[in-house]
């Protein structure tokens, strides 16, 4: 049996570690990094607005709401955002989050969302929820029909002397343009407009920041590049740095053209709502909307519960195992700091994750003969009706209200 996915792009970095410390002579393509003083100015060229950073202050959020009310595009006065929904990152594990929507849809339970947020697994799979019912066809495709080869084409010698990954993301940049086409792009477009919001999450690497993208804004932009760029921030969030190539994005500052660097979103969070410092009733203030009754459901695309595994004593499993760990805690932080989110501001909690008697196991990236009985063991939760958690593990809810 092979070992998990986050245990095998550990040994391809640590070899590429290595090779590179050994030869010392190999370099990346050049590009013309934003300086850090003006990292907070930098805008897309041409089509400024779209984005915010992930950790964005109270100051700065109120700077971005009044210049989007002003156009109108922040929300619709007596616009109420009551369905929000919020998707993780998990490689191959998005085949469960995909199969509980749609099973969630086919048993006519599943709301619209007015609000959907998310981060690489969960960036291919938030578009398609986004979109409702139209979106299942795409969900069932894309986590069921495709497979390693698909996604990425393996790239190890070249990356290891010299490039920037393992593995190159073509095949799934190819993916994402079949699915997201112009019609795609309006219809999004067009959602954004009703006054519903599409988030998606990566990581400037350079400023070791989250940033979010109003994926909508980028559809409604009309820019001639709106489809690219919206096509470039899926393939940024699901890249996973030094598996695939990071995603360069030209932005312009002081009259000057740079290039940020992108890599999987969840580098900085697993899932997430909104920056931290936004309180969604400050908004309903602002906006002079009744405040909603709202409800968040979380899809964790992964094990929320301690997983055995024996391992060898020696260097690389220790270190494999320990990233494995890190990276479930991160997400498991994730969920206790969106907790106390809603407890702030009155949202309705609900997480779901994959089960902890679920025993499949995958033989290698986006294993397509794992995914399949993944997917169809989250569509039946969700046909059937999921028993939604009410606060992040290892915590009684009850106890709290």
């Amino acid at each position: 049996m092979r070992p998990p996915l986050t245990a095998r792009l550990f040994r391809w970095l640590m070899a590429l570690f290595v090779v590179v410390a050994i030869s010392g002579c190999a370099t990346l393509p050049p590009r013309n990094v934003l300086p850090e003083a003006l990292v907070d100015e930098a805008e897309l060229i041409n089509m400024p607005g779209i984005r915010v950073w992930g950790d964005a202050t109270e100051r700065e959020l109120e700077v971005v709401l009044a210049s989007a009310s002003s156009r109108g595009e922040a929300a619709q006065k007596g616009r109420q955002i009551s369905n929000m929904l919020a998707i993780s990152g998990g490689a191959e594990d998005g085949a469960f989050g995909a199969g509980l929507l749609v099973g969630w849809g086919a048993s006519g339970t599943r709301p619209r969302f007015d609000y959907v947020t998310g981060v690489s697994a969960g960036a291919l799979i938030a578009p398609f929820a986004f979109l409702g019912a139209k979106g299942d066809k795409a969900l069932r495709e894309i986590f069921t029909q495709y497979g390693q080869s698909d996604i990425l084409t393996a790239n190890v010698l070249p990356g290891l002397f010299g490039g920037s990954a393992v593995a190159d993301s073509k095949p799934l940049a190819r993916l994402i343009e079949k699915y997201a086409d112009r019609a795609f792009l309006r219809e999004i477009a067009r959602e954004r407009r009703n006054g519903r919001m599409l988030l998606i999450g990566t990581t400037n690497i350079d400023a070791q920041r989250p940033v979010v993208w109003d994926m909508g804004r980028i559809a409604m932009s009309e820019h001639p590049e709106a489809l690219s760029l919206f096509r470039k921030v899926l393939l940024a969030s699901a890249s996973i740095p030094g598996a695939f190539p990071p995603v360069r994005f030209k932005v312009g500052a002081q009259g000057q053209t740079y290039e940020e660097m992108h890599v999987d979103g969840g580098i900085t969070q697993q899932v997430f709502l909104a920056p931290s410092a936004l309180a969604f009733r400050k908004i309903d203030r602002r906006f002079g909307v009744p405040t909603a009754a709202r409800r968040l459901y979380i899809i964790r695309n992964g094990k929320v519960t301690p997983e055995w595994q024996p391992v060898e004593e020696r260097v690389l499993p220790i270190a494999q195992r320990s990233i494995s760990t890190l990276t479930k805690h991160q997400g498991i932080g994730d969920l206790y700091r969106m907790y106390a989110a809603t407890r702030r501001d009155g949202i309705d909690y609900n997480l779901a994750a994959i089960p902890a008697d679920f025993t499949g196991k995958s033989s290698g990236p986006f294993d397509r003969a794992y995914m399949v009985p993944l997917f169809a063991l989250g569509q039946k939760l969700g046909r059937t009706g999921y028993r939604w958690l009410k606060a992040p593990p290892g915590l009684n809810a009850a106890q709290h209200d």
